[in-house]
């Protein structure tokens, strides 16, 4: 009786080992060197504002490092012109942007050096509403940008024509929709037509917002992808993910190479792969050389301060944008975001390191 006893009480701790075991198994932080047991600490809420143009991704890296970790983090996609200033005012703990900020806004940013660290790559598509289902309608450089101009005016103009025989263009007047906000879609897009067009550059020229010559504006993707989508004619320019969410065709456009292409992940791939990325990842990758370049591509950055005032928030920071840069870059595929290069994360990894509260470093 003893023997089958000690035999039972055995077997029930033998239960509870195997019990106990397998709940640290299931309560263990993830993998990535990101992401800090929730159980060590308490939860962090982090408050941010910036692009619209990664919103999608952005929504959905959050949700799933909240499960993960407990963090709670805060992005109101307002646009990059906002984005830039609420972190150079200290308002929010970071910022994002498409557009990389200029020497002058890194001066007078109030928190003192701010990093620009990339967080995926994408696409500007230019996005337009056709009557007749018209697909894939190609768009040389000159013609975009005389579009963009007021110079043509009709759909069924000769220069448009020319590159799309076969196509039946109505007779109908070009509408153009713009980013009436702060935007870095819209200094992608503009960085590309001062790319391709001394005209442009010297009219209208380059930044987070411009005056555009003709056309109405829209506030952030979501509000051009709207005018695009309700009125026939109009033509703009969106993030890829927010055109196929709406389900608006998208122009092929003639690259650097002489080669049509639609924006794709791949494109903005290939664009990235031949750029000199500096130090600071200051980079424009528009009009890339290479066969399959998208030319209207862009890296978007968050925008973080160098030196942190609260370890806590530091910390729950340089750990999520870690966790973004590594482990959160599994969802950007699925949300029409093309994954950063292996060799710039691991640039990126070094950045992270000199990022400090009181001269310590705050990445473990």
């Amino acid at each position: 009786m003893f023997s089958t006893k000690r035999k039972l009480v055995a077997g029930i701790l033998t239960g509870i080992l195997a019990f106990s075991l397998v709940g640290c198994g299931t309560s263990k932080a993830p993998t990535s060197p990101a992401a800090p047991a929730a159980e060590k600490r308490q939860p962090v809420t982090l408050n941010g504002a910036g692009a619209t143009f990664p919103f999608p991704l952005y929504s959905a890296m959050f949700e799933q490092y909240k499960q993960k970790v407990g963090d709670t983090i805060n992005y109101q996609s307002v646009g990059s012109g906002a984005g830039i200033k609420q972190i150079s005012e200290q308002t929010v703990d970071f910022g994002g942007s498409d557009g990389p900020m200029t020497n002058d806004q890194l001066k007078a940013a109030k928190g003192g050096e701010l990093l620009h660290i990339p967080a995926t790559l994408g696409a500007t598509a230019v996005a337009y509403n056709l009557p007749g289902d018209i697909k894939d309608l190609k768009l040389a450089p000159d013609v975009l940008v005389d579009i963009f101009l007021g110079k043509i005016k009709k759909w069924n103009d000769a220069r448009i024509k020319a590159d799309n025989a076969g196509v039946s263009l109505p007779d109908l007047d070009i509408n153009v929709a713009y980013r009436s906000d702060g935007s870095g879609t819209t200094f992608n897009f503009v960085d590309y037509l001062s790319a391709i067009s001394p005209e442009w550059k010297e009219k209208v020229g380059v930044g987070t917002s411009v005056k555009f010559p003709v056309g109405v504006g829209g506030k952030g993707n979501a509000g051009v992808a709207g005018v695009i989508k309700q009125t026939p004619g109009t033509i703009g320019y969106v993030e890829l993910a927010y055109a196929k969410q709406n389900k608006i065709p998208v122009a092929v456009l003639k690259n650097k190479a002489g080669k049509w292409v639609a924006p794709s992940l791949k494109g903005a791939s290939a664009a990235a792969a031949g750029a000199e990325i500096p130090a600071d990842y200051r980079v424009s990758i528009v009009n890339a050389p290479g066969d399959e370049a998208y030319p209207i591509s862009t890296f978007t950055w968050l925008l973080v301060y160098k030196n942190q005032t609260d370890k806590a928030k530091g910390e729950a920071l340089v750990n999520l944008v870690n966790w973004m840069v590594h482990d959160g870059q599994n969802l950007s595929e699925g949300l029409d975001y093309a994954k950063l290069p292996s060799n710039l994360v691991t640039k990126i990894e070094g950045t992270l390191k000199t990022i400090t509260y009181n001269g310590q470093p705050l990445l473990k």
